[in-house]
């Protein structure tokens, strides 16, 4: 089914603020819940204090793309929040950021395998 890794319903967001772990950086804040099931779950919160429409859905399409290209442990529900520096964060800077916050959750597959999140 097209579109099951994203997370699209209101209480499925409102689950994750309520009852997840928070890790923040200087461009985003990562919420992460375990959702028991077989695949991971991404959604995306993209404030209008980061920018205008264009401003906002340009930090989402990169978000969207390091996140296709990011393998991930599964089962978890994960938000990412944008923050107003993302609005003047290239792809790279944006990818970095990504990067470390799955890597402090424990939610990148590879060489951390065995680390649980929130176990940091």
């Amino acid at each position: 089914m097209r579109g099951e890794q994203y997370l699209t319903r209101k209480a499925q967001f409102e689950l994750v603020y309520d009852k997840g772990e928070t890790w923040m950086d200087r461009e985003l804040v990562l919420k992460a819940l375990s959702n028991g099931l077989e695949i991971s779950r991404y959604g995306f919160t993209v404030s209008r204090r980061v920018g205008k429409a264009v401003v906002r859905n340009r930090v989402k399409r990169l978000l969207r793309e390091i996140m296709r290209q990011t393998p991930l442990q599964s089962g978890w529900d994960i938000i990412f929040i944008a923050r107003s520096p993302a609005a003047w964060a290239d792809f790279n800077e944006l990818e970095k950021s990504v990067g470390k916050l799955l890597l402090r959750a424990g939610l990148l597959v590879g060489e951390h395998e065995g680390v649980s999140p929130g176990a940091n």
